[in-house]
């Protein structure tokens, strides 16, 4: 089990004091507290490699204004732009961890008419809405929406996915 995880994305800067528009990764809720000791990754020479979170603004449920402590300048800000941000996965509550699209690779989906579809391979993150890249039993793979219209059911003790898919999708 990973020590760390990605749980967010410096989208772009607020201000020239270093504040940053965060996006939560992975489909997970927007997480970071103040206090939080973070990772920057990919790490780069010329910027912090690490900064606890001084203030965080939630803007909603996937998004905040946020400022870490030593990064105080536009200029240091900028660089980081693009950067994820990773916590310790022990300070993370595992059922909100679990129950996230962005945990789900190697669950089971099934529909509640086609029965077994396949098994999670991936997250495809797009502007409309989260895809499931469902890798089905014949080897091709599917993409099924991940949203409350089509997932009826997670079972976080099954590693599950209980969906009701729409006519044809499987076809695509």
């Amino acid at each position: 089990m990973r020590t760390w995880i990605d749980v967010a994305y410096l989208a772009k800067t607020r201000n020239s004091k270093g504040r940053f528009a965060a996006r939560a990764a992975a489909g997970l809720p927007f997480l970071l507290e103040p206090g939080d000791e973070v990772a920057f990754v990919p790490p780069q020479t010329d910027v912090p490699r690490s900064a606890c979170v001084k203030e965080v603004r939630l803007i909603d449920d996937v998004s905040a204004d946020i400022e870490f402590e030593g990064v105080a300048t536009m200029e240091l800000a900028q660089q980081m732009i693009g950067m994820h941000c990773l916590i310790r996965r022990e300070l993370v509550d595992e059922d909100v961890f679990r129950a996230s699209p962005g945990t789900w690779e190697g669950w089971r989906v099934v529909d509640s008419l086609a029965g077994e579809v396949g098994t999670v391979s991936g997250l495809v993150e797009n502007p409309a809405q989260m895809l499931l890249e469902v890798l089905r039993p014949d080897g091709a793979t599917a993409l099924v929406p991940a949203v409350e219209e089509i997932i009826r059911e997670v079972d976080i003790e099954m590693g599950t996915i209980y969906v009701d898919l729409p006519k044809g999708l499987l076809d695509l």
